[in-house]
């Protein structure tokens, strides 16, 4: 089968229906199958291992739950979330399960269309009015463990030198831990990378 073959699960058919027809549509997207919850999912992966695979958040079985075992039954598979929830905590859960993409139900079926290609391309989508939330997930991903080590130490309001004690290390080389901290999460100061590591922490 040549072209983007493409599976979406949704549990509104109306919804559902809408999206596969604006899909269809288009001259080289595929739609091979239509699923309403998290069982109907894994069963369009091993079937039909669509190129993508649209998924709700919130339908029955649960969205994001649903991402690792899909990934399991067809590999090649790209998950993308199309979804009307705006919550931090469901982006960074998805991108935490790997999914490649998110997109707002306020999308139209051109900004779709545009996050289906741009996934097929190799490259995470995320809505524009998320992306910034994506920020702090890329940049705390970006930490080593021992990194992330000192950070949790320090979010906790001990000081260099009791970190090193804690962690079994000098100081000095806290201090430098500190400094590819401060400038891996983008912040000014200990305070703000401690505030910017909660919240991250908050929504994991």
């Amino acid at each position: 089968m040549t072209g983007i073959t493409i599976a979406i699960v949704d549990d509104h058919p109306l919804f559902r229906e809408g999206v596969s027809r604006s899909l269809s549509e288009i001259e080289d997207f595929v739609v091979v199958g239509e699923g309403a919850n998290a069982a109907d999912a894994a069963t369009l992966a091993a079937r039909h291992r669509p190129d993508i695979l649209l998924l709700d958040v919130s339908m029955p079985g649960g969205g994001i739950d649903a991402i690792s075992d899909i990934v399991v039954r067809s590999p090649q598979t790209k998950v993308m979330m199309l979804t009307a929830s705006e919550e931090i905590e469901a982006l960074v859960a998805a991108l935490r399960r790997k999914a490649a993409g998110y997109v707002v139900k306020g999308a139209g079926s051109r900004e779709l269309a545009e996050a289906i290609r741009t996934v097929m391309g190799g490259a995470r989508f995320v809505s524009p009015t998320m992306r910034a939330s994506t920020s702090l997930f890329d940049r705390r991903a970006s930490l080593t463990r021992r990194e992330i080590e000192v950070m949790e130490l320090a979010a906790e309001g001990l000081s260099n030198k009791h970190i090193g004690r804690r962690l079994n290390l000098q100081e000095k080389t806290i201090k430098h831990h500190m400094t590819q901290i401060l400038s891996k999460l983008g912040a000014r100061n200990r305070t703000e990378a401690a505030i910017r590591w909660r919240q991250g922490t908050e929504r994991r």
